[in-house]
């Protein structure tokens, strides 16, 4: 695939009631947080939120879908900026930015089903 500046890719993600206990099982998060929806409410969250590092995984999965290759991302960052509950729905927005040497910069926006940035100043690095 050529890659060039501006190009664009969108993906969406619903997350369902298992998604958190699914995550936690593989990352070993089981901060009640995420698996505790009694918790979640009595700390002020209003029921389970999504484990951030499962949201970023899922922009990262947008990213290596779009570059045809989990190999060709090279770099991820981001800044946790809102909670994702459960049944919300993602969509990650990304904008080539830049292409040198081989390799492309990509700015992406998550945001969540109203609209609300859930990530903030993500940015992507792929082999181009």
């Amino acid at each position: 695939m050529a890659v060039k500046k501006g190009q664009t890719f969108t993906g969406n993600e619903k997350f369902d009631k298992y998604r958190a206990i699914y995550y936690a099982g593989a990352s070993g998060d089981y901060n009640p947080i995420h698996i505790d929806p009694e918790f979640g409410k009595m700390v002020g969250l209003g029921g389970v939120i999504l484990q951030g590092l499962c949201t970023l995984a899922f922009a990262a999965k947008t990213v290596t879908d779009w570059a045809g290759d989990p190999g060709k991302l090279k770099k991820i960052k981001c800044r946790f900026s809102a909670p994702v509950m459960i049944e919300d729905t993602i969509s990650v927005q990304g904008t080539v930015a830049d292409v040198r040497a081989g390799r492309a910069k990509v700015d992406l926006k998550v945001i969540n089903q109203t609209g609300a940035e859930v990530l903030q100043n993500v940015e992507a690095e792929v082999e181009a």
